[in-house]
């Protein structure tokens, strides 16, 4: 197989910097542009026309998954993976739907990343282990998620703009359970409730539980 080029996008230069020596330590893999936000990622995609693109979700002016869907809306023949450190079913799910051919955590071990790029440059699909196990169940339970378009990828369903997993996860954070019986509970690995939980600590801008349950009770969240 000839060369695959790639186009990354991540809006930290730091992980840019990480993924492009992991790529092009690889003498097949060749990456011939980087940008930081979804626009950016479609004006490289229009100019240097890769085989694959690379990019996360959350990003400023553009998300990754509005940017692939934009490129599936355009019959784009460039390949989408989604790279992220979030592995909550919301985000893979719009993901698949806006068109992305691979979605992989950011913990991926190298040869999990470069299998994945030469399936998905291939024609293939390609879904990490806990991403698999999210699609199945959507599968095998049709009506327990909803697949919405892209623009709902972050919902403003309060003026803290938080998702619906992540005020569900509020409500059982408030009622008292741990991470793991949380992790249970919503059929997530402990690590996306402690991202969950992080998020919402950053967002409504506290540092404790009981400044937590004060301020979601002062805005009606639960």
């Amino acid at each position: 197989m000839n060369q695959t080029t790639i186009v990354l996008v991540d809006d930290h230069a730091l992980v840019r910097d990480g993924i492009r020596a992991l790529l092009e330590s690889e003498k097949d893999l060749k990456v011939i542009g980087e940008g930081a936000d979804g626009t950016e990622a479609l004006s490289l995609i229009d100019e240097k026309k890769p085989d694959v693109l690379i990019i996360d979700i959350r990003m400023p002016k553009m998300t990754g998954i509005e940017a692939v869907e934009k490129l599936s809306a355009l019959n784009s023949d460039v390949k989408c993976i989604i790279l992220s450190m979030h592995d909550s079913e919301e985000y893979i799910l719009q993901s698949v739907a806006a068109g992305a051919k691979g979605y992989l955590l950011k913990d991926t071990d190298k040869s999990e990343f470069i299998k994945a790029i030469h399936t998905v440059r291939e024609g293939g699909k390609y879904y990490s282990g806990d991403i698999s196990n999210v699609l199945v169940n959507n599968l095998l339970n049709p009506g327990a998620h909803i697949i919405e378009n892209s623009k709902s990828t972050v919902r403003t369903t309060n003026q803290f703009d938080l998702t619906n997993k992540e005020i569900k996860v509020l409500e059982l954070v408030l009622s008292g359970l741990t991470n793991k019986q949380i992790s249970e509970k919503l059929q997530n690995s402990k690590r996306t409730v402690e991202t969950h939980r992080f998020n919402l600590m950053r967002k409504m801008e506290v540092n404790n539980l009981m400044d937590l349950s004060k301020k979601a009770q002062e805005y009606n969240l639960v």
